[in-house]
């Protein structure tokens, strides 16, 4: 851990109570305040690989390395129900991990198709190594491990960050992906274009100066109609939070920000040539990096709905199918309307 990144985690980690670290959108102090009481006081601290984390499904391991360190890629592999159909691959997004795909995993196993869920290397409970991270790196570990699986051909769904994962492996192996699901993905617009670059040690302080109150407050954006099983995703933050291993945790999701504020994918559109489904919550208005948006960029940032339409003008056999009253992860919100149109489109002829 650099000497930099020692002073900001002790100084800022302790902001449960009281916060005196920089805001994100202004140079000033924060007020001293006192925040809520914490739901998970007496919970577990949780290590950098979740270990004690609860999946749906058993976990298998893929040894692999990124940039010249080994790894380990963590990854469900739940097989087909009856008539089997083919396989379908799973990209979670960035505040994510595979575990999430609950509701999805067996409605797609159950409509006869074997379901690989990786959490990507970085993510969940596979490795976390300290490297610049690319989205070709996720893509090319990603094929290697079909591979090893004999798995030839699969089926796509890609939710926020996952979608841009997705994109690019697409773009890479269209040998492999017969169909793709972008589900609310990020990338649907250029960020660098109005985002300005930030720093890792401004992205670290950030980071490490985030408290229960703020991060809930951060998910609440990604679902209009917050329910308490969403809790999940806060509880997992706050207990790795706890640990010591949230210094490093910390530090790989500040690398797998600029993974995605500088590499782009809506210039790959026009070149997906599978049959491509969008899936869009029409209450999203996720915008990646918002805190550092000019004010002015930011009201013309986010509009899923538009960019949902565009990103279906701009594919060559593209599918747009809206979903009113849903934000940025329709599988959560709404399982059941999610999977249907899902499972109609892999049914589909080509």
């Amino acid at each position: 851990m650099s000497v930099i990144f020692k002073r900001l985690f002790f100084a800022c980690a302790g902001a449960v109570l009281l916060s005196a670290c920089t805001s994100a959108e202004q140079s000033t102090v924060v007020p001293v305040q006192i925040l809520s009481p914490s739901l998970y006081t007496n919970a577990a601290p949780l290590d950098l690989r979740l270990s004690t984390w609860p999946y749906p499904y058993p976990l298998k391991e893929f040894k692999t390395s990124l940039q010249g360190q080994s790894a380990s890629m963590m990854y469900m592999d739940v097989p087909a129900q009856d008539k089997q159909k083919g396989a379908v691959l799973l990209f979670h997004g960035k505040n994510f991990s595979s575990d999430y795909w609950k509701f999805t995993i067996p409605a797609l196993t159950q409509a006869g198709y074997r379901v690989i869920a990786p959490d990507q290397i970085g993510f969940g409970k596979s490795s976390k190594p300290d490297v610049q991270y690319h989205f070709d790196d996720l893509a090319a570990n990603t094929q290697t491990l079909l591979t090893s699986l004999k798995i030839k051909q699969v089926a796509v769904i890609a939710n926020s960050m996952g979608g841009m994962v997705g994109v690019r492996f697409a773009r890479l192996y269209p040998q492999t992906v017969r169909k793709l699901v972008l589900e609310n993905p990020l990338g649907l617009e250029d960020y660098s274009k109005d985002i300005p670059p930030q720093q890792n040690d401004n992205l670290l302080k950030l980071e490490v100066s985030q408290t229960e109150a703020s991060y809930r407050k951060f998910l609440q954006s990604y679902f209009p109609n917050w329910q308490p099983t969403y809790e999940q995703f806060v509880e997992v933050y706050v207990r790795v939070q706890k640990g010591p291993d949230y210094p490093a945790y910390a530090r790989t999701s500040v690398l797998t920000y600029q993974m995605i504020a500088e590499k782009p994918v809506v210039n790959d559109f026009p070149q997906l040539k599978m049959p491509v489904l969008l899936v869009i919550g029409q209450k999203d208005r996720t915008v990646f990096g918002r805190r550092f948006a000019p004010p002015e960029a930011v009201k013309s940032l986010g509009n899923f709905p538009e960019l949902g339409r565009k990103a279906a003008a701009s594919i060559p056999n593209a599918k747009l199918v809206p979903i009113d009253n849903v934000g940025h992860v329709p599988h959560v919100e709404v399982p059941e309307v999610f999977n249907k149109a899902v499972i109609e489109f892999l049914n589909s002829k080509p």
